[in-house]
């Protein structure tokens, strides 16, 4: 069993995006920028729950109802949204793994080829969490003490996000190596993680800490410089066009973490970037 190694992961995700980051940035740009932007232009901002509600399960009730209304509203930009994405995702995976160093258009067509194979593999880990969460939760509800459905929600939240780390290769196994079949994508993730499960989320915890705290910080100052010069429509699209920007690098980084922690589990000898893409 091959030992993970995080700062070997992040040195080579970060030579890779430096290796090309004209066009990478381009691509994330047009995968997942644009997609972002235009759901949080476009798509209102979810319901916000009352600060002191008089009833609390008249307000929950409300925010519920609320909350489903706009589910059902956002749900074609969130269905668009994660098309597009999922198409960046594996066509970057492409281009940062492939020895075969395909062309940009190369990478895309791949990523459309192994979109639907993807998507499924998602919907079925979505679908096996919420049944047997739900099924788990029932439980714990039908004995009418809080504190089993507390340790009931802790659970089912240990597990989702358990599955999620050893599902996290699910991407370049499908992007990279090439597979079909959802299951098995899912079943060679599981194996290739085995082992290695809290380090690969401890590692993915403290990434996403650094990256939420300059997100935050950027907003608020860009925010609050803002608020002193434009008006709070041109301070919502500027904030929009900055979170969507931040956002994009991000999952950009992300994506190439992904591609380097496949490398190091699958074996393969680390081979970077080329310096050029045709």
């Amino acid at each position: 069993m091959m030992k993970f190694d995080s700062n070997r992961a992040w040195q080579e995700a970060s030579a890779a995006v430096s290796a090309n980051r004209d066009v990478l940035l381009a691509l994330s740009g047009v995968f997942f920028l644009l997609p972002s932007l235009a759901f949080a232009l476009l798509v209102k901002a979810p319901p916000e729950a009352a600060a002191n509600p008089a009833n609390i399960e008249a307000a929950r009730d409300a925010m519920m109802a609320q909350m489903t209304d706009w589910f059902a509203a956002a749900a074609p930009w969130i269905a668009v949204m994660s098309l597009v994405q999922a198409i960046g995702t594996l066509a970057l995976l492409a281009l940062f793994t492939d020895r075969a160093r395909p062309t940009v258009g190369e990478a895309i067509r791949r990523g459309l080829a192994g979109t639907v194979p993807y998507l499924l593999a998602q919907l079925m880990l979505g679908l096996a969490l919420g049944l047997g969460g739900g099924l788990l939760l029932a439980i714990a509800a039908a004995t009418g003490m809080a504190a089993v459905t507390a340790v009931a929600v802790m659970l089912v939240l240990v597990a989702a996000i358990y599955a999620a780390i050893r599902t996290a290769l699910v991407a370049p196994v499908i992007g990279v190596e090439g597979f079909r079949n959802p299951v098995a994508a899912l079943r060679r993730s599981w194996d290739m993680t085995t082992g290695n499960a809290g380090r690969i989320g401890a590692f993915f915890v403290l990434v996403g800490v650094a990256f939420l705290f300059v997100t935050l910080v950027v907003t608020s100052v860009v925010g609050i410089v803002l608020a002193l010069l434009a008006g709070p429509d041109t301070v919502k699209v500027i904030v929009a066009v900055v979170s969507a920007g931040i956002g994009s690098f991000t999952t950009l980084y992300f994506v190439a973490i992904m591609a380097a922690i496949h490398r190091q589990l699958s074996g393969a000898m680390p081979e970077g970037l080329s310096s050029t893409f045709d």
